[in-house]
């Protein structure tokens, strides 16, 4: 039972990922906010809706702030909590704006006492008939962004866009590190093989690649799932996903190639080589190209992943614990494999030996 430990630790990671991912709430924050636009010099209402909110609860703490950059906020002129998640702010905006650009956008910042502070960028879009950017800065007035509470607790960010789908970090991600590594073991075994003929390794690499395989084909279904309530469609043909693709088209290849040989040394032995090449192809396709151009995915194009809001240090309480977890759970199953691999070849062998030989 000692050397199993490693199985039932894999299980109970997956369990606590399963369970502290999907029970753990979300920071309280702002799912919208209405009109988009205004001019200077009115008088604007906007009409927020809030998420995991109690603004009815802390209607005597709210704070509002439109903030165009750090020194330049105003702050609400009036707030009326009409439910726990419905708001009506109004804001008196300058004639002038202290920019030289014909239209601005405004980030929403809400305090209470009980929620803490909640941000919505390009909340509000304010335009300008007129540029003077001095009368601006002289008629803009000070309302500096100071004293927020802060909210106690264990809870994930919130994230515009993103909003519960935040989750799938813990599923989705997590399955891409667990492949890379499981091919990475694949390619050692390969090389072993390689080496000294030794069929055992040929087999631990043919079921490390199948588990690896297996956990590409999840993480894209789980992409997939994301992608349609992010991006609102199933496959927008990104480069991340055209190159996740392909990749795990090249793997399949790997298994095509060995059904093709019946002699288990050549077989073992093209293979082999194919998984080097194969491998290799990992790194440009995964990591290099989606860099080189621009993508919708984090983590591609610009488009920076698993940083600030996006990870923060709750997250990451589940985040990492999830990779080894699935990792573990990857091995389990590849160790599954490669004994009915070898029970298949020790049966096949019997088989042809006891034929009568002609």
């Amino acid at each position: 039972m000692k050397q199993h430990w490693w199985k039932a630790l894999g299980v109970l990671i997956v369990l606590y990922t399963l369970l502290a991912g999907l029970l753990v709430p979300l920071k309280p924050g702002i799912l919208d906010s209405e009109p988009l636009t205004a001019q200077a010099g009115s008088s604007v209402v906007l009409h927020v809706t809030g998420y995991n909110s109690h603004y009815k609860a802390a209607e005597e703490s709210l704070r509002a702030w439109l903030k165009l950059d750090e020194q330049h906020t105003l702050a609400a002129q009036r707030i009326r909590a009409l439910t726990d998640k419905q708001l009506e702010i109004e804001f008196q905006l300058p004639p002038f704006l202290p920019s030289s650009d014909k239209s601005q956008s405004f980030t929403l910042i809400l305090d209470n006492a009980i929620d803490g502070p909640s941000v919505l960028p390009q909340a509000l879009f304010v335009s300008q008939d007129s540029l003077n950017p001095e009368l601006g800065e002289q008629l803009w007035p000070q309302s500096p962004i100071e004293d927020l509470h802060v909210k106690h607790g264990l809870a994930y960010p919130y994230r515009n866009i993103l909003v519960e789908t935040i989750r799938n970090v813990y599923y989705h991600v997590p399955m891409w590190f667990s492949m890379f590594l499981l091919y990475t073991a694949a390619l050692w075994h390969t090389v072993r093989f390689l080496r000294t003929k030794d069929s055992a390794s040929d087999r631990k690499a043919v079921a490390l690649n199948t588990v690896g395989l297996l956990y590409g084909f999840l993480g894209l279904f789980t992409g997939a799932l994301w992608a349609k309530h992010t991006w609102g469609a199933y496959w927008s043909f990104d480069i991340k996903q055209n190159m996740t693709a392909i990749s795990l088209l090249i793997y399949l290849a790997y298994f095509v190639l060995r059904g093709s040989r019946e002699d288990p040394e050549s077989r073992g032995r093209v293979a082999g080589v194919y998984n080097i090449f194969a491998f290799s192809t990992l790194i440009p396709l995964l990591f290099i190209i989606p860099r080189l151009t621009d993508s919708l995915h984090p983590g591609a194009g610009g488009n920076p992943a698993l940083g600030g809001e996006d990870l923060d240090n709750t997250m990451r309480l589940v985040f990492y614990p999830a990779i080894i977890g699935w990792t573990l759970i990857g091995l389990w199953l590849a160790q599954l494999h490669f004994r009915w691999l070898t029970l298949r070849e020790r049966w096949l062998m019997q088989v042809f030996s006891s034929k009568p030989k002609p």
